[in-house]
């Protein structure tokens, strides 16, 4: 009977490092992109595939009643709500774009596009504050940053550096 082998901690490591990059990666690509990070991606509405499209083309008269029919159907839908708060924004109705962001962010609080399109919508009406307010909030939920974070945050040094110029 032979001993059991000894495995060096460098080689131990660089097995471990091996096993963690064989495992799956498809549920951590499955959680990025501008949404929310709470329940798998549901089958889509054709409403809001056909919204999407339309924001693609910057079509925002035709994004806006689309995606209006998929809150419409699913209320608590926090992507669909921030995307009609994007297309409502870049309408130039920021009265109706704040309630839909507002009510984004109330189906999912840490929904970190409607953060940052949020603090765009407020940087557009000049209410640096606010979008200020956004940017915090959006760092204690990006732990090791995300693109919305940087996003809002070069928006803000933007908008300050073109106030103050």
């Amino acid at each position: 009977m032979t001993a059991p082998r000894s495995v060096s901690l460098p080689r131990f490591s660089a097995l471990l490092l091996l096993g963690l990059l064989a495992l799956p990666a498809a549920p951590v690509l499955a959680a990025g992109g501008g949404g929310g990070d709470t329940a798998p991606a549901a089958p889509q509405d054709p409403d809001f595939k056909a919204g999407r499209a339309a924001i693609d083309k910057k079509d925002w008269a035709a994004a806006v009643p689309l995606f209006q029919k998929v809150v419409a159907k699913d209320e608590k839908n926090a992507d669909a709500y921030n995307w009609l708060g994007y297309a409502l924004r870049n309408q130039g109705d920021y009265e109706k774009a704040f309630i839909a962001y507002g009510r984004a962010l109330g189906a999912d609080p840490r929904h970190r596009g409607a953060r940052e399109y949020l603090g765009e919508a407020y940087l557009k009406t000049g209410n640096l504050a606010m979008a200020e307010e956004q940017l915090k909030k959006l760092d204690s939920l990006c732990t090791f940053g995300c693109a919305e974070y940087t996003e809002l945050k070069n928006k803000i040094a933007a908008f300050k550096a073109g106030k103050s110029g």
